[in-house]
């Protein structure tokens, strides 16, 4: 890429699409093409024609995606799997058709098997059952790497894929329902800590900024502390409070900063093409995907309390253990990288602290 290659962010404004845009600007890249979902449904297969057409991008980041934590993936199981094929055949079809020099389709680790050994690496796509919570997502996102690989061997683009493990940062999602889980707990932990100091407004102001159904900045005190015992924060007669998340808290999970996802994501657009991953041995040509980790894992407790160091909760934190885990193991290997030359710099405690400071501004 030169500086002033003409490159579109899908997904812009999202978790991973943000910091793509910071770190592309940061090394000097000023020719972007954005839209917001308003202004482009990704679903609309005429409105995407249109836009490339038009346009016609030289490098693409596909971070746009339906995305959510365990409840929403097994919720809106139809939305999940239906949207995000959608997206991704829309823009890789028609930057193919538009002639687009590159583009970097973004997945997730959810698409390895349910009891992938671990670490996993990128041969052990499609090797097993998928986790079912998550399934309809993951097959979508395994659909966007066949077709990414697909479209290289006959019609010989240079769509190179990578599936970062579970990202955490800047612009992340803080729904109490729908979030992933570290952000989850960071803002329920926030919450469990006003409470703890009798701070109804801290609780409202951050109600006023992020709202929930049905609970707002005005809301009753009474109504307030029943929502939040239905999100698992309670206070006892004797004041104290405490927090009750889901699951076991044994299983264990890989978290990366989203800055260091999306350094990784320029890196591999400005170094690395579908020719360097493609075997030179072999006449089948598949798990040409790029992993993206930290490679350190912590259990769901050992998170929780990572969290507690930052926001000074200091109740108990139990666990439901009716509620679902989701896959009990997920680490990715990030060797394949590496060796292509990169590796993450930022610390899981250090990163917590950061995105804790921007969420209480």
């Amino acid at each position: 890429m030169q500086p002033n290659s003409k490159i579109y962010i899908a997904g812009h404004k999202g978790l991973v699409g943000s910091a793509l845009l910071k770190t592309l600007q940061g090394k000097g890249y000023t020719n972007f093409v954005l839209r917001s979902f308003e202004e482009l449904d990704l679903t609309n297969q005429a409105a995407v024609e249109t836009f490339f057409s038009t346009e016609k991008p030289e490098y693409i980041f596909l971070a746009a995606a339906k995305v959510g934590g365990i409840i929403a993936n097994n919720t809106y199981r139809g939305q999940f799997i239906i949207e995000n094929l959608q997206i991704q055949n829309n823009i890789i079809h028609n930057a193919w058709v538009h002639g687009a020099k590159k583009l970097l389709f973004l997945g997730s680790s959810c698409i390895y098997p349910k009891n992938a050994p671990q670490p996993m690496i990128e041969e052990h796509l499609l090797t097993g059952e998928l986790e079912y919570t998550n399934e309809p997502y993951a097959i979508a996102k395994i659909a966007g790497i066949k077709v990414c690989e697909s479209y290289n061997l006959q019609y010989g683009t240079n769509f190179v894929s990578v599936m970062p493990t579970n990202l955490y940062g800047p612009n992340d999602n803080f729904h109490l329902k729908n979030s992933h889980v570290l952000p989850g707990i960071m803002r329920k932990m926030h919450l469990a800590h006003s409470l703890e100091q009798n701070n109804m407004n801290a609780i409202r102001n951050d109600f006023a900024k992020i709202p929930v159904e049905g609970i707002n900045a005005e809301s009753g005190s009474e109504d307030i502390l029943q929502f939040l015992a239905g999100q698992g924060i309670e206070k006892n007669s004797n004041g104290q409070v405490s927090l009750t998340l889901w699951g076991t808290g044994t299983p264990l999970r890989e978290f990366l900063h989203v800055s260091d996802m999306a350094d990784a994501c320029v890196y591999v657009m400005e170094h690395i093409d579908f020719d360097d991953l493609r075997s030179t041995t072999s006449n089948e040509i598949r798990n040409t995907h790029i992993n993206i980790g930290s490679g350190k894992e912590v259990t769901i407790g050992q998170l929780a309390e990572m969290i507690r160091e930052v926001t000074g909760f200091e109740g108990e934190i139990h666990f439901d253990t009716s509620k679902p885990d989701g896959t009990m193991r997920k680490l990715m290997d990030g060797s394949k990288l590496e060796k292509l030359g990169w590796k993450s710099k930022i610390e899981l405690q250090q990163g917590i602290a950061g995105v804790y400071k921007g969420y209480l501004q």
